[in-house]
């Protein structure tokens, strides 16, 4: 191929070039090749520490495997190649790391009969993929702290700040922008508490998921139930050793673990791109109430040099358009996944989950750094609640003027009928005029609709001023965010070191 270069020093790879919100070095080291493979190493590793706690192993084995499972030791690439072979990547990097192993046990303890022994490959490679995403979780986690006390700061900071309401497009009720921010940080909360309280669980079966293996390799003679070297209780060791959840029987072809894992992650990537859909919207020049933060060389146009694009909640967006497909493809497999260890259903568990993880860690960040930086213009709120004028307290007005008007008192607009319906008159008359005219054609109407004695000018401007009519705005905005302390740290309040977050 005449003119293609290989990217970079590691040769041809996905290096996030059409993925930009996932084009990280952080989502690299923790959902890239290289990070599956060193997974996959620790797997083999743990095991080999496992059989040697558990005199199953030569003395001295677990050091030399783990020696030998440094990532950087492996061709990538060629390990790539030659999966195609048995069909999962485990295959080929066993032998390289049986050869490693054998090259670096200069003692001749016989640690080679540490690696892989009783194991099969979906062992290893669904284990791996659970280490995975337990670091990817991690830090995708600590981004989405560090959004929901940004997003807990804007809501306190802005608890007054008038804006318009917006149902269905168009101009609803008064609102406030401290609970727009409040309800950001309770889809982001909610997501972030559903994924932290999920277990992910090694997984040890065997050939079939019978654990017939190592049912032998601890039968010395053949151990009873209970007994501390049994293959259940080397399985707990395993996930001790790695930092999972400890499965109580293996799960070859039952998926709810992977399922959970991505409905979790999706639901984090559903919440982020819902305030990247809202930012998208309050920043057009025409709506003008928030702005993203700027950066050197952030939202240039190729083309148009005045242009200030939101190209955070653009990333952040795509990423939520791609994560429910995801997730989707993971139910998909598990529906399909038969005999006692499956086909190619499994196969496409792999790509699926890994972008899924890396989309939600890439747009965390973007979505981070929005929160802690975005402009928020006053204003610019103002002035979109101003458009609609007093006829955004419809509602209001309805509900307090509709009882002083008694039944078949048409009032000065001529109509017949109870108080609502005389209302709903000054409205449809209202609309009839010219925009500009709006809000003095309505305020007109409504004085001639109700008595002065009944209602007075005071009370009437007070009926129409936006910020009486809030409901309970302030206590909501209260209720989300101590209904999640931890992720609601504001800058005044300690974290859990004593430090201060700003």
């Amino acid at each position: 191929m005449t003119g293609f270069q290989a990217a970079g020093p590691g040769g041809l790879g996905d290096v996030g070039l059409l993925s930009p919100v996932s084009a990280s070095p952080l989502v690299a080291a923790l959902t890239g090749d290289r990070a599956v493979l060193a997974a996959i190493l620790a797997v083999e590793a743990g095991w080999a520490a496992v059989l040697e706690q558990h005199d199953l192993a030569p003395a001295g084995s677990a050091a030399v495997v783990s020696h030998a499972a440094d990532a950087s030791r492996y061709d990538l690439a060629d390990i790539s190649r030659r999966a195609q072979g048995g069909g999962n990547p485990v295959i080929p990097l066993l032998a390289d790391l049986r050869s490693q192993v054998k090259a670096l046990d200069v003692a001749g303890v016989g640690a080679a009969k540490a690696v892989h022994t009783s194991l099969t490959s979906q062992d290893v490679l669904d284990t791996a993929l659970m280490l995975v995403a337990r670091n990817t979780a991690e830090a995708l986690l600590a981004d989405v702290k560090g959004t929901t006390a940004a997003l807990a700061r804007l809501a306190e900071q802005h608890a007054d700040t008038l804006c318009v309401g917006r149902s269905l497009t168009q101009h609803s009720l008064p609102f406030t922008f401290g609970l727009r921010a409040a309800q950001w940080f309770h889809g982001l909360a909610a997501a972030a508490r559903r994924l932290e309280a999920l277990e992910l669980p090694v997984q040890f079966g065997g050939a079939a998921g019978t654990l017939a293996a190592g049912t032998v390799l601890t039968s010395k003679p053949v151990l009873t139930p209970g007994s501390a070297s049994d293959p259940f209780a080397l399985s707990d060791a395993l996930a001790s050793q790695l930092g999972l959840a400890a499965a109580p029987a293996p799960w070859h072809t039952n998926r709810l673990a992977v399922t959970s894992l991505g409905d979790a992650v999706a639901s984090v990537v559903d919440a982020l791109g819902k305030i990247a859909a809202d930012i998208l919207f309050l920043s057009r020049p025409e709506v003008a109430e928030v702005a993203e933060p700027r950066a050197p060389g952030r939202g240039v146009s190729s083309a148009m040099p005045q242009k200030q694009n939101p190209v955070l909640s653009v990333l952040v967006r795509s990423a939520a358009l791609q994560a429910p497909g995801l997730a989707a493809q993971l139910h998909l497999a598990a529906a399909t996944f038969n005999d006692e260890r499956p086909d190619g259903a499994w196969h496409t568990e792999w790509p699926a989950l890994r972008q899924l993880l890396a989309l939600a860690l890439g747009a965390a960040g973007h979505v981070r750094e929005l929160a802690e930086g975005l402009q928020v213009f006053p204003d610019g709120m103002r002035r979109n609640l101003d458009l609609s004028g007093p006829l955004l307290l419809s509602e209001a007005v309805s509900a307090a003027v509709a009882p002083l008007l008694s039944a078949g008192e048409a009032g000065a607009v001529g109509s017949n009928g109870d108080g609502n319906q005389q209302l709903q008159a000054v409205v449809d008359k209202t609309l009839q005029a010219p925009p500009a005219e709006q809000a003095a054609t309505y305020r007109r109407l409504l004085r001639e609709a109700v008595p002065a004695d009944r209602l007075t000018d005071a009370q009437l401007e007070e009926l129409l001023d936006p910020a009486s009519y809030l409901g309970q705005a302030a206590e909501i905005s209260r209720r989300i965010l101590a209904a999640f302390p931890d992720l609601a740290l504001t800058s005044t309040e300690p974290d859990g070191n004593g430090d201060s977050r700003g």
